[in-house]
């Protein structure tokens, strides 16, 4: 395996602390969300990975229509990801909804499980995180 990228975020406070890539790029305040008993005055990790993996897919589905010329003419994704309990932790649960357009449903079907093979996320969850993945071709 060759590292193509590689980047740093270091979190000061948890939950609800305060994150900042090395780049400064990323520069978030955390907080946790109303529904678990916090304020919700910054992003949670559960946003940001459900950013991060919506772009990423998207990006896998691109990479697959180009190399495979498939006639994507615009997509979107949503990444929807839920924090679960887990007998005494946690676990996340992601669904990401996939619109396509200049596909017919079955070709778009076919992209997005190619995609799902390709993109770092959908590897990096498979058998650890539940994904479920709706599409719809327009």
């Amino acid at each position: 395996m060759t590292t193509l990228y590689t980047t740093r975020a270091t979190v000061v406070g948890g939950r609800e602390g305060h994150a900042r890539s090395e780049d400064g790029l990323l520069d978030v305040q955390l907080s946790m969300p109303k529904s678990l008993g916090g304020k919700e005055t910054g992003t949670n990790p559960e946003q940001l990975f459900a950013a991060g993996y919506a772009a990423c897919f998207q990006s896998a589905m691109g990479h697959v229509a180009r190399t495979q010329k498939i006639p994507l003419t615009g997509s979107t994704v949503t990444g929807q990801v839920s924090l679960a309990s887990a007998g005494a932790g946690f676990a996340l649960e992601v669904a990401l909804e996939v619109e396509t357009q200049g596909l017919s449903q079955a070709d778009a079907e076919a992209l997005v499980a190619t995609a799902h093979q390709v993109c770092p996320y959908s590897n990096a969850t498979r058998g650890n995180v539940d994904v479920a993945i709706s599409v719809k071709a327009a």
